[in-house]
């Protein structure tokens, strides 16, 4: 198991580019099952839960092919359906939580698709409801084998319909989309998910011939086509690795340039860490992040403690409260993060505790931050990543301690950050990779 050795204390200078978003990568990358033409996706990030998915659609008989550094060919002409009931492809799909989105363009295409509990982060409930209730409503019947934790689905074809989503879930909100754009006539969703990368995916269906109207909304009426056709496709940069850079960056004290940040696509999430007291200017595309000292936490208009929560978009997402909180130790003043969205997740902050910063875990939802400004530093210790974003908040914490720090468990950074160890050396960051 690999881990990092981080000398703390080090500011960074300099620009650095966002890597492709990963969630939208998982989402696009299934939807090339749609079609048996060839579609092309450019800025894929290389991180291990991509190229993991790479690997399933291979190994279920997708011709891809690596066309330059961050662009792939993917042409689904034949799927090979029977390794799908494989045990081989149990394993490889229950490690990622993106094989829960093959569902749709199999079953939309060949009329079935089985999958086995998803895996992924170590962050609480992640319930499936909202994807099956809406392919089941497209006409669907799922069969669940408990004993395997295996559901399969089964269509002779699929007939649009209202479906009301029960949560604005992103990948259930895809999911569906992926289904309906190949369903006999017209599907409404009530409810979906609107954040970037689900217009994205929208827009890519789009291209490949589908009908979608209502793209950017919580309301998609789509119109279903026999057949879809290939097309190109560009990655947004990655919001949550943008996040990270300016919490690294004012955790740090460091001057930094985030260049070709899609600032249009970042809806809420500069303003939240403005109110952290965080100075983030937008030039052009790119965010610039000054050098400061010290930062304070504003306070509601009436004086009360400031609450920031996650909520669907345009909202602040929840991928961002673990680094939110991080930043929020360093700051004057205090802070409640509300995590509604998985109860898990705050639970990492037992280690931010042991190196010194003053937090109060309220419940498995909330936990008030008491910024020690400069008056006090955490202190360099031995810590285990438990899921991604809690690994990349426990490495922006090591970079601002004072003397060394470990964290183990790295493969779950690595699967959502590009070479973040590399990458922010080249910046001045002291960050040993070890084996």
């Amino acid at each position: 198991m690999a881990s990092f050795i981080i000398e703390g204390g080090h500011s960074l200078q300099g620009q650095i580019r966002p890597q492709g978003a990963k969630n939208e990568a998982l989402q696009v990358i299934c939807a090339t099952l749609l079609t048996k033409e060839e579609v092309i996706i450019e800025n894929i990030p290389d991180i291990l839960d991509v190229n993991n998915l790479i690997e399933l659609l291979r190994d279920m008989g997708v011709h891809v092919k690596k066309l330059a550094e961050e662009t792939y060919s993917f042409k689904a002409e034949t799927i090979d359906l029977t390794f799908t009931h494989s045990q081989e492809f149990m394993q490889k799909s229950a490690s990622m939580r993106g094989s829960i989105m093959i569902i749709g363009p199999l079953l939309a295409r060949f009329g079935e698709a089985v999958v086995p509990r998803p895996g992924g982060d170590k962050i609480g409930r992640r319930r499936l409801d909202t994807h099956f209730n809406g392919i089941i409503r497209l006409g669907a019947e799922l069969k669940l084998n408990e004993q395997k934790q295996l559901y399969t689905l089964t269509a002779e074809k699929l007939k649009g319909t209202y479906v009301l989503l029960d949560e604005a879930s992103v990948t259930g909100t895809a999911n569906l989309l992926m289904a309906a754009v190949l369903a006999e006539g017209e599907t409404i969703i009530y409810n979906a998910a609107c954040e970037p990368y689900v217009e994205q995916l929208s827009r890519m269906l789009v291209r490949m011939g589908a009908h979608i109207d209502g793209i950017a909304s919580n309301r998609l009426t789509v119109q279903g086509v026999s057949q879809l056709s290939g097309c190109r496709h560009r990655l947004l940069p990655d919001m949550i690795e943008i996040g990270s850079f300016i919490g690294m960056a004012a955790m740090t004290a460091s001057e930094i340039t985030i260049k070709g940040a899609s600032t249009t696509n970042l809806g809420i999430i500069p303003e939240s860490f403005r109110r952290l007291g965080i100075t983030v200017e937008q030039r052009g595309d790119d965010l610039y992040i000054p050098r400061q000292e010290g930062y304070t936490i504003e306070s509601f208009i009436d004086g009360s403690i400031l609450t920031i929560a996650d909520a669907p978009w345009p909202g602040l997402t929840p991928d961002l409260l673990s680094v939110m909180l991080v930043v929020a130790t360093k700051a004057k003043g205090s802070v409640l993060i509300h995590q509604k969205m998985f109860e898990s997740r705050l639970f990492f902050v037992d280690k931010l505790i042991d190196m010194g910063a003053q937090i109060i875990l309220c419940d498995p939802h909330r936990a008030v931050v008491i910024g020690l400004d400069n008056r006090f530093h955490l202190k360099g210790m031995t810590m285990t990543s438990p899921d991604i974003r809690a690994g990349i908040s426990l490495l922006i914490a090591a970079m601002s301690a004072k003397g060394k720090s470990t964290i183990h468990n790295i493969d779950q950074i690595d699967r959502g950050y590009q070479q973040i160890d590399s990458r922010l050396n080249a910046l001045g960051a002291k960050i040993e990779r070890v084996i």
